[in-house]
C-alpha cells in the first residue's frame, strides 16, 4: 500500500516542481517583460535628455483669447520664445492673434482642428483633421506646423503612429502648471519651478486666470537658476527615431 501511495505522489511532486519553476521564471522575468511591453508602445515626446539647462514653455490655445497679447508682451519683456499649440477653430476666430504670435517670433503649432478626442477617430480622420489645422495656420503665418499636441493629452498607438506618418512629431509635457484649474499665481509658480529639470517641456494655457500673473516670476526664477528658454522645435532632438534617438518608457527623448 505504501508503494502505491509513493507512486501516486510522484506525478504530483513533478507537477508541483514544474509549477514552482514556472512561477520563479515569471517572477524573475516579469520586470523585463513589463519593460519590453512598455518600450513597444508608441509614445509622444514628454521631455528631452539634455545636459544643458534648457527648458521649453508651451501654451495650448483652444477657447478664449483674453490674454494672448499680454502673454506676448510678458514673453517679449524677457526675450523668451515659446511654442503655442492652437486649435484650427481658434485660428478661425482669432487670426490676428495667430499672426501676432508668429510676428513676435513664437512657434505656432497644431492642437487639432476641432479639439476632438483623436483616439476615437480613424487614421484617415486624424490626417484630415490635422491637415485642416495646418492649412489654417500656414495661411496666416506662412509656416506649416511640424509639431502636434493631441487634444486633452489623449492618445493611443494609432494616434501617435498616424501623426508620425505625416512627418510630424507628437508633443506632451513633463511639467503641468495646472493653470486651467485657476490656481493662485504663487501655487502655479511653485509647481513649475520645483518640477523643471534640463529638457523639460512646461504646459500652460492662454486664457487661464492667473497665468499672466505667475509667468514673470517663473521666468525670472529659472533664468536666475541658469536656464535658457528655447521653443520646442529647438529642444527636441532631430533625426530618426531608433537611429538618432530613442523615446524611453517615460516619454523622455534620448540620443542614441
Amino acid at each position: 500500500m505504501g508503494k502505491i501511495l509513493l507512486l501516486r505522489r510522484k506525478p504530483l511532486v513533478v507537477l508541483a516542481c514544474a509549477l514552482a519553476a514556472a512561477l520563479m521564471f515569471y517572477v524573475v522575468n516579469y520586470p523585463y517583460a513589463a519593460t519590453a511591453s512598455a518600450t513597444k508602445r508608441q509614445l509622444p515626446i514628454y521631455c528631452v535628455q539634455r545636459d544643458q539647462k534648457m527648458v521649453s514653455i508651451s501654451f495650448d490655445a483652444a477657447w478664449g483669447n483674453e490674454d494672448t497679447q499680454q502673454l506676448i508682451d510678458i514673453l517679449g519683456q524677457y526675450d523668451v520664445t515659446a511654442t503655442f499649440f492652437v486649435v484650427g477653430a481658434w485660428v478661425d476666430k482669432y487670426p490676428e492673434s495667430v499672426k501676432a504670435l508668429a510676428d513676435a517670433g513664437h512657434e505656432v503649432m497644431n492642437h487639432s482642428d476641432s479639439h476632438a478626442h483623436m483616439s476615437q477617430l480613424s487614421s484617415d480622420q486624424i490626417v484630415a483633421d490635422l491637415n485642416a489645422c495646418n492649412d489654417k495656420i500656414e495661411a496666416v503665418t506662412g509656416v506649416r506646423p511640424t509639431l502636434v499636441r493631441p487634444p486633452y493629452g489623449e492618445y493611443d498607438d494609432h494616434v501617435i503612429s498616424t501623426i508620425r506618418s505625416m512627418g510630424m512629431e507628437p508633443i506632451q509635457w513633463d511639467v503641468d502648471s495646472l493653470d486651467w484649474k485657476d490656481l493662485p499665481a504663487s501655487e502655479i509658480t511653485q509647481r513649475v519651478v520645483s518640477k523643471v529639470q534640463p529638457g523639460s517641456i512646461v504646459l500652460f494655457h492662454n486664457a487661464a486666470l492667473h497665468t499672466p500673473e505667475a509667468l514673470p516670476g517663473i521666468i525670472e526664477t529659472l533664468l536666475q537658476d541658469g536656464y535658457t528658454f528655447v521653443p520646442i522645435s529647438q529642444i527636441i532632438l532631430s533625426g530618426e527615431c531608433g537611429t538618432d534617438y530613442t523615446i524611453d518608457h517615460t516619454g523622455r527623448q534620448c540620443p542614441c
